[in-house]
């Protein structure tokens, strides 16, 4: 679909909630709802929002379309370098299976079956975010040892792997080092996607900066097959698994403005919000603004 497209199908107000599906239901994440199709699974992205691994009481509407119709993309752009747990022909697929609402279709993808890694794949090309608050503190990042007198913001002289731990819904996520992930999921598997994860990141930096942003830094999720072969899962280089930043305003010694959820995070953080539940309420400016970012990313990369 053309950026325009999506655009004009995005609903007023937020989805929160899925209604009315006749499938089993497996799990419900921050954002999305997995349900169970015997031979395959679907992915629907509500439009709920989260921070600091909280959700919050309001959504940004139409977010759960833009993230999937931007993973989608994304996932078409990078297939060379992986495959992923997209089933061919999404259209066919979601009609197949009943699926014919217009909104329903923009959120869901019918995708493989397969088993989720135990560690989240974060790569890292800037020094922002939990990355500088760690490099302040210890010089380093995930036990990666950086030069000393980096700035806020400044560019890694190369990316870095910075994994954490998948904690579970309402729980923080934590750092952990090559030799803690290479326990986890063995290390064979862990040189994989550690690999692939610095391949994905520069392959999206290079794409973004064409399309006037710099992507700072992102989340990767993967899974495996019975066999044992490596795709890429759940979203890809979104607004909220993402980091984007305006090539135009970067700056260093400095938080630049983005075009993820900082901007909500910034927000909770003047209002002084513990970081625990319940969340607070957004103001309907924070909304709107939020979602025009979510918008903004989306119309750079595929408008």
């Amino acid at each position: 679909m053309t950026y325009a497209e999506i655009a004009a199908a995005l609903p007023k107000t937020a989805v929160t909630s899925i209604e009315g599906l006749p499938f089993p239901l497996l799990a419900s994440g921050k954002v999305r709802e997995i349900y169970d199709l015997g031979d395959a699974l679907l992915l629907v992205a509500t439009d709920r929002l989260s921070a600091f691994d909280v959700i919050l009481p309001d959504g940004i509407p139409g977010k759960g379309a833009i993230l999937t119709q931007m993973s989608n993309w994304w996932f078409e752009q990078t297939k060379g370098l992986i495959q992923n747990h997209l089933l061919p022909d999404q259209p066919g697929e979601l009609r197949r299976r009943g699926i014919t609402e217009a909104d329903l279709q923009l959120r869901s993808m019918v995708v493989r079956k397969l088993k989720p890694l135990t560690i989240e794949c974060v790569a890292r090309g800037y020094l922002i975010g939990s990355g500088w608050s760690s490099y302040q503190k210890t010089g380093a990042v995930c036990g990666i040892k950086l030069p000393p007198g980096l700035r806020q913001a400044d560019r890694l002289a190369q990316p870095i792997f910075t994994p954490t731990t998948k904690a579970p819904k309402g729980q923080h996520d934590e750092p952990i080092d090559d030799a803690q992930g290479a326990a986890t999921i063995g290390a064979e598997l862990y040189q994989r996607v550690k690999d692939t994860s610095l391949a994905l990141y520069k392959f999206g930096h290079d794409r973004a900066r064409k399309a006037g942003m710099i992507l700072a830094d992102t989340k990767f999720e993967f899974g495996t097959d019975d066999a044992g072969s490596l795709y890429l899962i759940d979203e890809v280089l979104t607004p909220d698994s993402s980091r984007y930043w305006p090539a135009e305003s970067y700056a260093t010694n400095q938080s630049p403005p983005s075009y993820d959820k900082q901007f909500v995070r910034d927000h909770l953080v003047a209002i002084k919000w513990n970081q625990g539940p319940p969340a607070p309420r957004l103001p309907v400016d924070v909304i709107l603004r939020t979602q025009e970012k979510y918008l903004a990313a989306l119309k750079n990369l595929i408008g």
